[in-house]
């Protein structure tokens, strides 16, 4: 797909973000950390720090937009406990990198199903923790709110949540020079050094589209969630994070 073929589609169609994270897949960990200068993995870190240790024994938690797994170790170091990770995403690449090569030594407590988070067929009241860190800026604000119902679908009563994303930093004094990076270093460096890739540049589409996770928040809110928002780095990620109330 060319740089004229990405700016007529739909972004936001489950096939087109398929398409795009199957091609990135075999560099997309190493990249992304690089990329970020090591931001990804401090903000996965602060995102799975938002949840509270599970009550429940064993406890099930679900990975949404799993990407290649990198929170699953921070969230095995937070909960040593924890009894099963199941871990969803629409990209097919995308799982067989986690399991063949990454996660090899955690297969034993991870299950990884390849769906569309908006259409999954995870049972109701499964989970009682749920993480997603950087996939919620490919959906626009209708599809965040379908996500937010499929999110308190799949918890437990009492179940949290903590979702993270890069984000546009709007009003921060240094925003038009991080604007700058994403929307035209990250393409310059993807030519030269990924042979002329144009798929971690769309990051800069993506982020200037989202904005931050306020709409994701007051969405999940709608699905009947508590919910509390945070800045991270001066905005340049926010994350949503709560739990789903018990009732009765």
């Amino acid at each position: 797909m060319t740089i004229g073929d990405e700016e007529r589609a739909d972004i936001y169609d489950p096939d087109f973000v398929a398409d795009l994270f199957d091609r990135c897949s075999t560099n997309y960990r190493r990249w992304s950390a690089v990329s970020s200068f090591g931001f990804t993995y401090i903000w996965r870190r602060q995102c799975v720090a938002r949840l509270e240790a599970p009550k429940a024994a064993s406890a099930v938690a679900v990975d949404l937009m799993a990407g290649t797994g990198e929170v699953w170790p921070h969230l095995l170091r937070r909960f040593p406990d924890l009894g099963t990770i199941t871990a969803l995403d629409i990209s097919q690449r995308m799982h067989l990198d986690a399991v063949d090569r990454l996660h090899r030594h955690y297969s034993d407590k991870i299950t990884h199903l390849e769906a569309n988070a908006l259409e999954n067929d995870l049972p109701s009241e499964h989970a009682d923790l749920l993480v997603s860190t950087f996939g919620l800026k490919t959906f626009n604000p209708d599809q965040q709110s379908i996500l937010a119902h499929q999110i308190a679908r799949i918890l437990k009563p009492g179940g949290q949540f903590s979702l993270i994303e890069a984000s546009d930093p709007k009003g921060w004094i240094l925003r038009p020079f991080y604007r700058f990076y994403l929307d035209r270093v990250l393409p310059l460096v993807e030519r030269f050094v990924l042979n002329g890739a144009h798929d971690f540049s769309m990051i800069g589409t993506y982020t200037r589209n989202f904005g931050s996770s306020s709409h994701m928040a007051e969405a999940l809110r709608a699905a009947g969630l508590n919910v509390t928002l945070q800045k991270h780095f001066f905005g340049c990620a926010t994350s949503v994070a709560g739990y789903k109330p018990i009732t009765g």
